[in-house]
């Protein structure tokens, strides 16, 4: 699908008055203007499709990264895939991740038992230690789609590998435990299985290697990004999130522009920056979440804990913060080979602030989430 197809119901919009026509449609890296409409009579002034100030989505200016709005340092990374990372988040000793605060965008979802885990995104940075790394879930059949990504994880349970290689993207996930040095490494200071690590460097070098380093569609990012913030919005300094058997909590940085992250009550740091973990936004995706018997994650005296199915296609609630504030809206996903498409409250494309995004994934009758 072209960037015009996606972009048509924004532009005929803009059209619905007898006399206008488009003019034209920038290629990329042209301005972040999508549109111009030009009068061809003398009809009374109406409002035009005015997208200026925006960046994307699908059609981002040169050197601008498409999954965070911001400018790159070396425009040339944009001609490479994105890179997804399984990152544990359990138990506690695999805290501080090594570069989950280096990632453009950072998935947290459900693994079982209540605890959650990571899928991270990196293009823009790559990190030579990012982990610990741990197996695949079945969100992971999604995400790597939606961002024309590889995937970077440990192993995963024989039915989630069957899904995995049954995608479009099957050549592109690297089996940690399989593939090894230099790609992957084990840490002798930590404890198996939490001692799994990933070199991102390594991780472009062998797609080389195997013939599938090649450079992603163009415009397969449907975020959108604005500095200033949509109009609206009620306040949202601190954000709480109680997932069954773990916590999470942003706090708003007024003087950064930027949510502060904690995991259980601790501050979440990097431990490749040793700074805190921020984000530019926190948006919270409402889905189904439905377990798939096929499938045992793990067993433990007699309680089975089964694969847990993230329907993130079709469409669900969305809550979206940033700059402080709070905006209610929805996600969509009509197509499972492409990226979800955020709304506002209005139905017009959400902007998020430039820079890091958090989507937290939760079911559908989430009721922990508490917001001041």
């Amino acid at each position: 699908m072209t960037a015009i197809r996606r972009l048509l119901p924004l532009i005929l919009a803009a059209l619905m008055i007898t006399g206008y026509s488009l003019l034209y449609l920038p290629v990329q890296g042209s301005s972040p203007a999508v549109a111009q409409i030009t009068a061809t009579g003398t009809p009374p002034p109406v409002p035009t499709l005015d997208l200026s100030g925006m960046l994307g989505p699908y059609i981002f200016p040169e050197g601008i990264n498409p999954l965070t709005g911001l400018p790159v340092d070396d425009p040339a990374l944009l001609d490479w895939r994105p890179v997804a990372v399984k990152i544990s988040n359990a138990p506690p000793l695999v805290r501080p991740q090594a570069g989950i605060g280096q990632a453009d965008v950072v998935f947290e979802h459900y693994a079982e038992g209540g605890l959650t885990r990571f899928t991270a995104v990196f293009l823009s940075q790559l990190p030579r230690r990012v982990g610990s790394v741990r197996s695949a879930r079945l969100i992971d059949v999604e995400i790597p789609e939606m961002f024309e990504s590889y995937l970077v994880y440990a192993g995963s349970s024989q039915g989630v590998r069957e899904r995995i290689e049954a995608t479009g993207f099957a050549d592109r996930a690297f089996y940690g435990v399989e593939t090894g040095p230099p790609a992957y490494y084990r840490d002798p200071e930590i404890p198996i299985p939490h001692n799994l690590f990933a070199d991102l460097v390594a991780v472009h070098e062998l797609a080389a290697q195997r013939g599938v380093a090649t450079p992603p569609p163009q415009e397969y990012s449907a975020l959108a990004f604005a500095e200033d913030p949509p109009p609206g919005g009620s306040p949202a300094a601190a954000i709480d999130l109680r997932y069954d058997a773990s916590g999470v909590f942003y706090r708003y940085d007024a003087e950064s522009g930027l949510y502060l992250r904690w995991s259980d009550g601790q501050p979440h740091f990097d431990a490749n920056t040793d700074r805190q973990v921020t984000a530019a936004n926190v948006v919270i995706l409402y889905a189904v979440h439905v377990e798939d018997e096929s499938i045992i994650e793990s067993q433990w005296e007699g309680s089975v804990s089964y694969s847990i199915e993230i329907q993130l296609w079709g469409e669900g609630p969305a809550v979206f913060f940033r700059d402080g504030k709070r905006y209610d809206g929805t996600w969509e996903r009509a197509d499972r080979h492409e990226m979800f498409v955020l709304r506002d409250a209005n139905g017009d494309v959400m902007r998020l602030k430039p820079g890091v995004t958090f989507f937290q994934l939760v079911p559908l009758d989430f009721d922990a989430l508490t917001v001041e």
